[in-house]
Order: structure tokens, then C-alpha cells, then sequence
């Protein structure tokens, strides 16, 4: 089950990353601006069609984040400890190929993916 009031607190986090009025976040995703309103005042809650809409627009939000606060926001953002810009460099010398992409799994589910 969703927590409402974490669930506002995240999308309020994307709105602020993106600095973006609850409005113009509306006009961006295709919702009528009452509809940010209803669920940033916790009248409503959102739709399977919302959280789509907005993992849609925004590559960098990953739906489990945004539901359950589980993985990482930006999604896109490599860590400093998880992936270094010299793993990238040496994987091509030794195998010839070149890395487009790391996805890491984790056993609840839920995964990261970083592009170089």
C-alpha cells in the first residue's frame, strides 16, 4: 500500500528538483491543475494513469521510488562509489566493446540502471 502523505512529500521532491509550480508541473505531465492540487492536499489520491504520466515525462523518476521511497532519485545519477567514469574507460580496452549500460538488481524487486 502507498503511503499518501510520503507519496506528496516525493512528488513535491520532483517538482522542486525540476523547479516546477504544482501548475506548470500539471500543464507538463497533462493533468488538469486541480488534479496536483487534490493529491498535493491529500483530497485525492493518484492514479495508476498519474504516476505513469509522470514517470513518463521525468526519465530521472523511477516508479518504485515514487510509490514506495525504495531505489534512488534521479534515477540516472551514478554515485561516485558505484560507478566511476574509469570503469567505463577500462571495460573498453580489455574486452574492445564499449559499456552502454550497468542495471543493478536488488532481491526486492526493485533495480538501478546507469548510462555512461
Amino acid at each position: 500500500m502507498v503511503n499518501i502523505t510520503a507519496f506528496t512529500e516525493r512528488l513535491k521532491k520532483v517538482m522542486e528538483t525540476h523547479e516546477l509550480s504544482a501548475s506548470t508541473f500539471a500543464d507538463k505531465i497533462g493533468v488538469q491543475r486541480s488534479s496536483i492540487s487534490h493529491i498535493l492536499s491529500g483530497r485525492n489520491k493518484p492514479s495508476l494513469d498519474f504516476v505513469l504520466k509522470v514517470t513518463s515525462e521525468f526519465s530521472d523518476v523511477d516508479i518504485h521510488w515514487l510509490l514506495n521511497g525504495k531505489g534512488m532519485y534521479p534515477k540516472n545519477k551514478i554515485s561516485e562509489t558505484t560507478a566511476t567514469p574509469s570503469l567505463f574507460e577500462d571495460s573498453e580496452k580489455v574486452s574492445g566493446k564499449k559499456i552502454q549500460r550497468i542495471v543493478v538488481f536488488y532481491d526486492d524487486g526493485t533495480f538501478d540502471e546507469y548510462q555512461k
